[in-house]
C-alpha cells in the first residue's frame, strides 16, 4: 500500500503575544512548517521545541515563506516590524486589531511594496483558537484571490468569514460586533449594580440575565430588516412612545439603589430625541439614524 503525504503550506508568523502563540501552536499541531519572529525572543523558545523555525529578524521571517501572517499589538507595530523588509511577491495577512481606515491604508502600503494583502479581524480569544467547537472565527477582507488561495491554511486556527474586497471591511465587522458586545456588558454591569447592595446572590441573577439577553437577541434581525426597508413602524409591538414613557422608572430605580445611570442615560436621551422628532410609532430603530453624522 502506498501512503500519500499531503504537504502543508508553510507560514511565517510575526508576533507571539497570547493570540500569536495560540495561532502558532495550532499551525504546528496541524503539520504546517512555521517560521516565527517576535520582538522578545524568549517567547519563541517553547515553539522551537515544537518544531517552529526561529527567525532572528522580521525580515528573515518575511523572506522564509510566501504566506506572511502578522499578529502584533497595533498598526504602528506592524509598520515598525515590516519596515525594511522585502515584501515583493509576498501574501501578507494582517490579523492585527486596527481601524477600517488603517486597514485600507495598510493595504495600499503593502501593494506599493509588491505584496498582496488580506486584512483580518479575529472574533475569538486565545483559548478558542484551534478548538472548532468553541465557535471562534476570523473576518477577512481584501484580495479574494488571496483568501481563496490560503483558505485551508487560514481555517486551521479558526473559522473563516470573507466579507468583501474592501480591505477595511474585516476591521469594520470586528468593531461592529465588539461594540455590540461592550454595549451588552454595559447593560449587564448596570443590572448587577442594581442588586449589588441587596440580599440577592449575583450568581442566582446570572442565568436569568443570560436567558433574557438570549431571548432579546433576535431583535437584531428585525432591526436589520427595518433599516433595509426604511419602514421603522412595520410590525412594531412596543412603540417608542410607550418605551420612553417607562424610562423614568429605570432612572428612579437607579437613584433608589444608589447606582449611577451613566451607562443607560445616554441611550434614553437618544430615545427621547427620536420621539420628539415624531417617531412615537416606531420601535428603537430610528435611534440608529441619530448616531450617524
Amino acid at each position: 500500500m502506498t501512503q500519500t503525504t499531503v504537504e502543508k503550506s508553510p507560514v511565517s508568523l510575526l508576533g507571539l503575544g497570547a493570540m500569536g502563540t495560540a495561532l502558532a501552536r495550532t499551525w504546528l499541531a496541524a503539520g504546517h512548517p512555521l517560521t516565527v519572529w517576535n520582538r522578545t525572543p524568549a517567547r519563541t523558545t517553547l515553539l522551537a521545541a515544537h518544531g517552529a523555525k526561529l527567525a532572528d529578524s522580521a525580515a528573515e521571517a518575511v523572506a522564509a515563506h510566501a504566506l506572511v501572517v502578522v499578529c502584533l499589538l497595533d498598526d504602528a507595530s506592524v509598520e515598525e516590524a515590516l519596515a525594511g523588509t522585502d515584501l515583493a511577491g509576498r501574501d501578507l495577512v494582517n490579523l492585527t486589531t486596527c481601524t477600517p481606515a488603517q486597514a485600507r491604508d495598510r493595504a495600499e502600503w503593502a501593494h506599493e511594496r509588491g505584496a498582496r494583502y488580506l486584512d483580518g479581524g479575529i472574533m475569538a480569544v486565545p483559548p478558542m483558537i484551534g478548538v472548532p467547537a468553541a465557535g471562534g472565527y476570523v473576518f477577512y477582507s481584501g484580495s479574494r484571490e488571496l483568501f481563496d488561495r490560503h483558505r485551508e491554511t487560514l481555517a486551521v486556527p479558526a473559522g473563516t468569514v470573507y466579507v468583501g474586497r474592501d480591505a477595511g471591511f474585516a476591521a469594520l465587522h470586528d468593531m461592529a460586533l465588539l461594540s455590540a458586545m461592550y454595549g451588552m456588558f454595559a447593560g449587564a454591569a448596570h443590572a448587577f449594580a442594581l442588586i449589588r447592595k441587596e440580599d440577592i446572590d449575583p450568581v442566582s441573577l446570572a442565568p436569568l440575565l443570560a436567558d433574557w439577553l438570549v431571548a432579546m437577541a433576535p431583535a437584531v434581525h428585525r432591526t436589520a430588516e427595518r433599516l433595509r426597508s426604511g419602514d421603522y413602524t412595520q410590525g412594531v409591538v412596543s412603540g417608542l412612545a410607550m418605551q420612553v414613557a417607562g424610562t423614568p422608572a429605570f432612572l428612579s430605580t437607579a437613584e433608589e439603589q444608589g447606582v449611577s445611570p451613566e451607562l443607560i442615560r445616554p441611550y434614553f436621551e437618544l430615545m427621547r430625541r427620536r420621539l420628539a422628532e415624531g417617531g412615537g410609532e416606531e420601535d428603537l430603530t430610528g435611534v440608529i439614524d441619530l448616531l450617524v453624522r
